[in-house]
């Protein structure tokens, strides 16, 4: 990698004037906007007008709501809505989906005239549930059939003993999941089983939503909205309540349906060849793309998303093996395409999912695929899940499929997530990226990961489609004098990167601690150069490693955290925030086991205090985890 790119961070009328008795911070021309919308207007209109900018006022939109009467007169206080007269939406996310979708239902519904209030699942809180009368809950399912993050308090408080009855409810659930994991959206299968044995009434039929979850959300979210309309009357009939849910903002030019074309301006080795016994050809990859033009702005804690294209060596095995025409066109969905086009852009070659599998197992009338896809076979579907992609099922069990057919059962494409390794503030219109490129050879010859792949293989100047996907649960402290604690082993310490170079660029006073892990220390010391400065620099003020095996013992970094366990309590009980980023299916399970246990031994509480105060952490928003 360049020097300079593992250096450490240095760190036209004439306008109205206003009445006399009216004192105005507006621009003349504002002003005069303002006098021609009120001109005319009667008692009652006026009064409405005042008390819907009171309303913006409170949303945070502006203070405008004085300008409609004398500062003498009395204020128009909007009442409570009424539960029986709302609408309450319910996301729990933790890659943005679900709260695009809840944005979009609360959106269209508040359009519609109707009362609703949109709510994280950490932010409702849990003594309203009793008086609900509709409710929309939007929630994913991550990895092994865990919640997100910020659901797991409202999931264990309706699962618990404390959730009351809900016999006045009405509700409906949209799950959003991956069928490439065993557990697909059971956490909304959870929670819609729940308000219904809490007396709750179902509304519609729950949504189980796969990675294309517009193909279920869409006439979901519009049933939601029928059935809305139908429970309530619009707002409108109570002007003075009607509030928007949020300041309008500009939509960006370039986003996940419209892909910003990025130059690559380097695709360089953090990791030497052969650095690891298990793995031999493990190959991690920084990346750095332009954004220059394209007007995207990233906090650290964002991802950038990369739509990816299937490696054509691929596309090819899966054409042979089917013995099909790659250039035979496929019309599917009102579009009509070469199939190669549909394999290499199209469709989802890399991640097995279980309703391809169904489908497959009928065309090779195979007794073996369908035993697997049985409840009690769950752990060898796991596995075949894990270790398997399309063309390994193709080739390991015969079976005829047409062009049209193909396309029809493979999933759509989708993006790929990475945590931006970088702060604007360093390395202004960039997006640095840490990369483990999959790439690894199987009985049938070699696999690949789809996106990771095409950034590793892309030479400098390719341009790649990109957008940005925020992730407001996952950012530096706003009070620049709080340590930091980042857990990121392998490539989870992406980033932390950017933390450290936000939090010099801001001149924050709070200590860094980082605590990373990886096989080797000679060979795969993530960003050791850039460490090693921060550290000497005094921008780092901590740093803990966990090298697995380079000692006959494995060591990881919830080992560290046991050692370090004093510390950690001390600085988490002298306000510091804790991050944890990278491996879901077992990294992050024992991170929060041994984030427990310290908090227990340190703090003198039992299992079930340690667990309220890192529940309690999380709700004040330091306790965050980026887990894939």
């Amino acid at each position: 990698m360049p020097a300079a790119a593992l250096s450490a961070p240095a760190l036209s009328a004439p306008a109205l004037s206003a009445p006399p008795s009216l004192a105005t911070p507006l621009p003349a021309d504002r002003l005069d906007s303002l006098v021609r919308l009120t001109e005319g207007l009667d008692h009652n209109s006026l009064w409405w007008l005042s008390g819907y900018a009171a309303g913006l006022a409170r949303a945070g939109a502006g203070n405008v709501a004085a300008l409609a009467v004398p500062a003498s007169a009395p204020a128009v206080a909007a009442p409570e809505a009424r539960t029986n007269e709302r609408l309450s939406i319910v996301y729990g996310s933790q890659t943005g989906n679900a709260k695009r979708l809840a944005e979009q239902l609360a959106g269209q519904a508040e359009a519609a005239g109707l009362n609703v209030r949109l709510l994280r699942a950490d932010a409702y809180p849990t003594r309203e549930l009793k008086n609900e009368r509709l409710l929309y809950v939007v929630i994913s399912t991550q990895g092994d059939g865990d919640p997100p993050d910020d659901s797991r308090g409202l999931i264990d408080f309706i699962a618990g003993k404390r959730a009351p009855e809900l016999k006045g409810l009405n509700f409906a659930v949209l799950g959003l999941g991956d069928s490439s994991y065993p557990d697909f959206c059971s956490i909304g299968q959870k929670v819609d089983a729940r308000l219904g044995e809490l007396g709750a009434t179902r509304l519609f039929a729950r949504g189980d939503a796969d990675l294309d979850f517009e193909t279920v959300s869409t006439p979901w979210l519009q049933q939601a909205l029928n059935q809305a309309k139908e429970a309530l009357k619009p707002a409108a009939t109570h002007l003075a309540t009607v509030t928007p849910l949020r300041p309008l903002a500009a939509a960006p030019a370039f986003h996940r349906d419209a892909p910003f074309a990025a130059e690559l301006l380097s695709n360089q080795r953090l990791i030497a060849r052969g650095s690891d016994r298990v793995v031999p050809d493990k190959d991690i990859r920084h990346i750095e793309i332009s954004l220059e033009g394209s007007g995207l702005h990233y906090q650290p804690g964002d991802s950038l998303g990369i739509w990816p294209r299937n490696p054509p060596a691929l596309v090819e095995a899966v054409l042979s093996t089917l013995e099909l025409d790659g250039n035979a066109g496929v019309e599917h969905g009102g579009q009509s395409l070469p199939l190669r086009q549909w394999l290499s852009e199209k469709r989802e070659l890399t991640k097995l999912a279980r309703p391809f599998i169904a489908s497959h197992a009928a065309h090779a009338r195979s007794d073996e695929l369908n035993r697997l896809l049985a409840p009690d076979h769950a752990a060898q579907f796991a596995e075949l899940l894990a270790t398997s992609q399309v063309i390994d099922l193709l080739q390991r069990y015969d079976g005829q499929w047409s062009a049209e057919e193909l396309v029809a059962a493979l999933r759509p494409l989708t993006p790929r997530m990475y945590s931006i390794a970088s702060s604007q503030k360093l390395v202004g219109d960039e997006a640095h990226l840490t990369v483990a490129h999959v790439e690894y050879q199987s009985a049938g010859g070699t696999r690949w990961g789809a996106a990771s792949h095409l950034l590793a293989s892309a030479d400098e100047g390719e341009r790649l489609p990109v957008f940005i996907e925020h992730n407001d649960r996952f950012r530096v402290p706003a009070d620049g004098s709080r340590d930091v604690i980042m857990i990121g082993p392998g490539t989870g310490v992406a980033p932390f990167r950017g933390f450290v170079q936000e939090r010099v660029a801001d001149g924050a006073s709070g200590r860094n601690w980082l605590l990373f892990g990886n096989p080797h220390f000679r060979t795969d010391f993530l960003y050791q150069v850039e460490w090693q400065a921060a550290l000497k620099a005094g921008q780092l003020h901590k740093l803990d490693l966990a090298f697995s095996r380079d000692q006959a013992q494995k060591v990881y970094v919830q080992h560290r955290l046991g050692e370090q366990g004093r510390d950690l309590y001390d600085w988490l009980e002298g306000g510091a925030h804790l991050y944890v980023c990278g491996d879901a299916s077992r990294m992050a399970k024992d991170v929060h086991a041994a984030l427990l246990a310290a908090i227990a031994k340190h703090g003198g509480k039992d299992e079930e205090g340690a667990e309220d105060y890192l529940n309690e952490l999380q709700r004040q928003g330091r306790y965050a985890r980026d887990v894939y």
